[in-house]
């Protein structure tokens, strides 16, 4: 950092690269990050400052309702990173540089601009009707399951979890189930956003957007009922580029979050016993379980990130202009200025998970969201009515990640079932 003039100089009290700064990272995050949060927050109060991988400084929001502000205030937390203090300080080959580096998408547009495509989007995930979501998200479920109900045993996390929500995303946007093209695509968008040892997610997420691109233009020439066409078809006249990636950005946010939504709500309903002893049939207690998980266990614990656009103050942090603040979401809804008895309950939606403000999931995302989450699990636990964990509860693992809370694999048995 550099004082006034351009001088370096030490980073003044309460600048998130002072020597109270914490690595937002470790094996803390991978088991009990909520102990790492009540810490933070117990340390440094409402806004910690952190360090992101290479000792780049930020600020991580840990509060409700500082949370609730910082979404709030467009005007002094805006979303374009181009505003960053540190871009001197990234190397090339910086890992969180995919999620923070500028992109052409809605993810990064502020203003009327970001009003514009945001509400392309709104307007086309309207047109989804729910229950045609929740049929054929069975369809797919049922599919996927017969794979592996002979077996008597299986992963839940890549046979069921990861494919499903990409199959059900990819059909509301308008590709063809079942077709090569479409499986490609499919296992494309896990390498992309999963990637696992021996896979090329850069050459995965080339070939995403090239199909998508692909498909942009069948649906200009042939528009149908799909999220696609009527993005296409909106008067707000987005160029094909600026729809391939949104659709991106919407099938990324869709994908990945949905799927640990899914996994982490069958650990809960196989672990806890206020659940096991009430969900004969999967119909029992699911909404409850899949909310729980929303406010305990959600899939996005923290996301990065928005960006001061001038010095203000925030948790009593002295925040400058360009400074970089990840957005807490997991610590922020278990806040204890909002469960004061250290009891955090499902009997309200009122979780940040699918963040506030603006730039929030745009409606109805978290409703579709919910219809493939719950249709999952309730296919599944119909479907296959004894599942019992294959494993011990400790010797499940969630993944080495602090911005995605889910599971490394969530192996299962069950009566094999050849119908």
């Amino acid at each position: 950092m550099s004082d006034p003039t351009g001088s370096p100089s030490a980073p003044p009290p309460g600048c998130p690269a002072h020597g109270s700064a914490v690595h937002l990272g470790g094996l803390e995050y991978q088991q009990t990050p909520s102990q790492l949060y009540r810490t933070l927050r117990r340390e440094h109060g409402p806004v910690a400052p952190v360090l992101l991988d290479n000792d780049i400084p930020a600020w991580l929001v840990l509060g409700y309702p500082e949370v609730c502000y910082v979404t709030g205030h467009d005007d002094l937390f805006a979303r374009d990173s181009r505003r960053w203090n540190q871009w001197g300080n990234i190397p090339p080959d910086w890992p969180l540089l995919p999620f923070v580096g500028y992109q052409p998408s809605v993810l990064f547009t502020e203003g009327t601009e970001h009003q514009r495509r945001a509400g392309v989007i709104t307007q086309a995930l309207e047109g989804v009707d729910q229950f045609e979501l929740a049929r054929e998200c069975e369809l797919i479920a049922r599919q996927l399951i017969s794979t592996f109900a002979g077996g008597g045993e299986a992963e839940l996390m890549s046979s069921f979890a990861h494919a499903l929500p990409a199959r059900g995303v990819l059909w509301m946007c308008g590709m063809p189930q079942g077709s090569a093209d479409t499986e490609q695509l499919v296992d494309d968008l896990r390498i992309s956003l999963d990637a696992g040892e021996g896979d090329d997610p850069v050459a995965a997420y080339m070939r995403v957007g090239s199909r998508i691109m692909q498909l942009v233009k069948e649906k200009r020439e042939r528009p149908g009922a799909d999220v696609t066409s009527r993005m296409l078809l909106d008067p707000a006249g987005l160029s094909d580029e600026e729809i391939v990636q949104d659709l991106i950005s919407v099938i990324a946010a869709a994908q990945q979050p949905t799927a640990n939504w899914i996994c982490n709500t069958l650990r809960l309903l196989l672990t806890d016993e206020r659940f096991a002893l009430n969900v004969s049939g999967g119909r029992v207690s699911v909404g409850d379980a899949l909310n729980e998980v929303l406010w305990l266990d959600t899939p996005t614990q923290n996301f990065i990130g928005r960006w001061a656009v001038r010095d203000t103050q925030l948790g009593g942090r002295l925040i400058r202009e360009g400074d970089c603040l990840v957005l807490g979401l997991a610590a922020a809804n278990t806040d204890p200025q909002i469960w004061p008895e250290s009891h955090v309950g499902a009997e309200n939606s009122a979780h940040l998970s699918f963040s506030s403000g603006e730039h929030r999931c745009p409606y109805p995302a978290p409703l579709l969201a919910d219809v493939m989450a719950r249709t999952a699990v309730e296919t599944l636990l119909d479907r296959l009515p004894d599942l019992v964990l294959a494993v011990e509860t400790d010797d499940l693992n969630w993944r080495p990640s602090v911005w995605m809370r889910g599971l490394t694999s969530l192996p299962v048995r069950f009566t094999p079932s050849l119908q």
